[in-house]
C-alpha cells in the first residue's frame, strides 16, 4: 500500500503532532523547554494508557492509520551496510586481490630477484603480503619494467585496500568485542549484585564489583573506557610481537635479539631489509601474521590518538560547564532575538562551545525541519510526514 492510498483509506487528522518544536516559529504555543525535560519523555505504553478511559478494552479504530503500513513507508534498506556484508565483501576482494598478485608473480617468477626461494606459490603469497603491508624487506624485488609497473599498481591498490576495507573489518571485530564485554559485564553485574543482596544484605562484594565495572565501562557514554581500549590494543601488539619472535627464533634460527628486532621492524612496517623470512614455515606464518599485526599496531596508535583527543574534549567540556554566563553569551545564545534565552537555546549554545555541533549543523537541521513543516505550524504531524513521502 502506497502513501496516497493509505491517506485515502485511513484519513489522518493534522491535529496529531509528533512531539517536536521549532525554535524558528513563534506561532507554536508549546515551549521548547518541554522537549529537554526528562519528565516529558514518557514511555509509549504509559502515554497510550493515559489516553484511554479506565476499565475499557483497547480496540483498533477502523479509521485509524495502518501503523504497519506507515512504518513501511520509512523502512530503508540496511543490508548494504550490515557488518556481515562488509566482512564478506572484504574477504572476497582480498582473495581476488591476492590471487591476482600470486598469478602474476608465479608466471613471471624469473623476473623477480631473490636468493632464497622456497615454494613458488608461498613465495608469491609472501611477496604480495609484504608489498600490500608496505614493509618491503627487499629479499624479493621486481627487476624488469613490467614487474616494476605491476608492483607500483599493486602496492597502491593494496595500501588503499588495507586502509578502507580491512580497517572497516577490524573496526567491526573490535566493536563486537566491546559489545560482548559490555553485555557480559552488565549481565554479570546483575547476577553478582543479586547474589550479594541475598547473602550480604546488598553491600560488600556487590559494591566492589560495581566499582570494578565502573573502571571498565563508561556508563554515561555506554562504551568501554578509552584507557582500557588502549591497554587492550597495546596488549594485542605485544602478543603479536611475542608470537613473531618465537617463530623467528625456532623456525628462522635467529638469536633472541634479532628475533625481537625483526618482529618489531615488521609490525611497524619499517623493514630495513637486513633480516627477512627465508624458510617455508616462516613465510607461511608471515603471510598471515604480517597482515594481522600491522593492522593491530595501526589500531593501537589510533586509540592512543583518540585517548589524547578525548582527554582534551573532557577538559574543554568541564571548562564550558563551569564558566559563568555573561551578557555576551546571552546575546549570542538568543536565537530569536527576544531578549531572553530558553533552555533549548542554552543547550544549543553550550554544545557549540564544546565543539560538538556547529552553526552549519544547526542551520541544516532547521532547513530539514522547515521542509517537513510545510504549513509553518512549528510542528511535524503524521499527515505532513506521509505527504512528504508521496
Amino acid at each position: 500500500m502506497d502513501g496516497q492510498s493509505l491517506l485515502q483509506t485511513h484519513p489522518v487528522t493534522e491535529s496529531t503532532p509528533i512531539n517536536f518544536a521549532s525554535s524558528s516559529s513563534s506561532s507554536s504555543s508549546d515551549s521548547d523547554d518541554d522537549f529537554f525535560a526528562s519528565s516529558s519523555w514518557p514511555s509509549t505504553t504509559s502515554a497510550a494508557s493515559n489516553l484511554l478511559p479506565p476499565k475499557k478494552k483497547l480496540r483498533r479504530s477502523r479509521t485509524a492509520p495502518a501503523l504497519v503500513s506507515v512504518n513501511d513507508l520509512f523502512e530503508e534498506s540496511q543490508n548494504e551496510f550490515e557488518p556481515t556484508s562488509l566482512v564478506r565483501q572484504a574477504s572476497f576482494l582480498l582473495v581476488i586481490y591476492l590471487s591476482l598478485g600470486v598469478t602474476v608473480y608465479y608466471f613471471n617468477r624469473d623476473h623477480f630477484s631473490g636468493t632464497e626461494s622456497t615454494y613458488h606459490v608461498v613465495d608469491a603469497l609472501y611477496f604480495c603480503i609484504v608489498t600490500m603491508c608496505t614493509i618491503g624487506y627487499g629479499d624479493i624485488a621486481p627487476i624488469t619494467p613490467f614487474t616494476k609497473l605491476f608492483a607500483c599498481v599493486f602496492v597502491l591498490v593494496g595500501f588503499g585496500f588495507i586502509d578502507i576495507l580491512l580497517s572497516g573489518v577490524v573496526n567491526h571485530v573490535l566493536d563486537l568485542q566491546e559489545n560482548l564485554i559490555l553485555s557480559g559485564s552488565q549481565g554479570q553485574g546483575q547476577r553478582q549484585l543479586g547474589s550479594s543482596d541475598h547473602k550480604r544484605g546488598g553491600f560488600g562484594f556487590g559494591f566492589g564489583f560495581s566499582a570494578c565495572m565502573d573502571c571498565i565501562v563508561d556508563v554515561a557514554k555506554g562504551r568501554m573506557r578509552i584507557r582500557l581500549k588502549v591497554g587492550l590494543a597495546l596488549g594485542v601488539v605485544l602478543l603479536c610481537i611475542g608470537l613473531g619472535s618465537l617463530v623467528l627464533y625456532f623456525f628462522e634460527h635467529l638469536d633472541g635479539v634479532d628475533s625481537v628486532y625483526l618482529a618489531v621492524m615488521s609490525v611497524t612496517t619499517v623493514g630495513y631489509g637486513d633480516r627477512a623470512f627465508k624458510t617455508l614455515p616462516g613465510r607461511l606464518f608471515a603471510s598471515i601474521w604480517l597482515l594481522v599485526s600491522t593492522l593491530a599496531v595501526a589500531r593501537a596508535f589510533l586509540y592512543l590518538a583518540e585517548a589524547r583527543i578525548d582527554k582534551r574534549h573532557r577538559r574543554l567540556t568541564n571548562w564550558v560547564l563551569q564558566r559563568e554566563i555573561t551578557i555576551d553569551d546571552l546575546l549570542a545564545a538568543d536565537i530569536n532575538n527576544n531578549g531572553y534565552i530558553r533552555k533549548s537555546e542554552y543547550v544549543i549554545y553550550k554544545l557549540k562551545e564544546m565543539g560538538k555541533i556547529s552553526e552549519k549543523d544547526v542551520k541544516q537541521i532547521c532547513n530539514q525541519f522547515n521542509k517537513l513543516d510545510e504549513s509553518n505550524s512549528g510542528k511535524i504531524t503524521l499527515h505532513s510526514l506521509l505527504q512528504s513521502h508521496l
